[in-house]
């Protein structure tokens, strides 16, 4: 299969963005030093209120099934979530 980009966008509980923050910048640095074959992973700030997003591209399938199941990942990802206002809405992106 291609590579799998896609954004999600989400919405943050005022007053739980520090907390928020620190567990996006936990999972970056973990997908950063140790999933090979991540093509990009970074969370970023939209111009909006307590909005937020996050880029993720996988070289493969494969890739993105093992950043899925990650130790990791199962950690933070709750936690992650209880920080949001709803859920995240995702974007899928297809190489030309």
């Amino acid at each position: 299969m291609a590579r799998i980009t896609f954004i999600a966008r989400m919405t943050v509980k005022p007053g739980r963005e520090a907390e928020f923050l620190g567990y996006c910048r936990k999972l970056e640095e973990h997908v950063r030093a140790h999933e090979e074959g991540v093509l990009a992973y970074a969370f970023y700030r939209l111009r909006e209120p307590n909005r937020y997003a996050v880029i993720e591209s996988f070289k493969d399938e494969a890739t993105e099934h093992r950043h899925m199941s990650s130790a990791v990942l199962a950690e933070l990802a709750p936690k992650i979530s209880g920080c949001l206002d709803g859920t995240w809405e995702r974007e899928y992106f297809d190489p030309l």
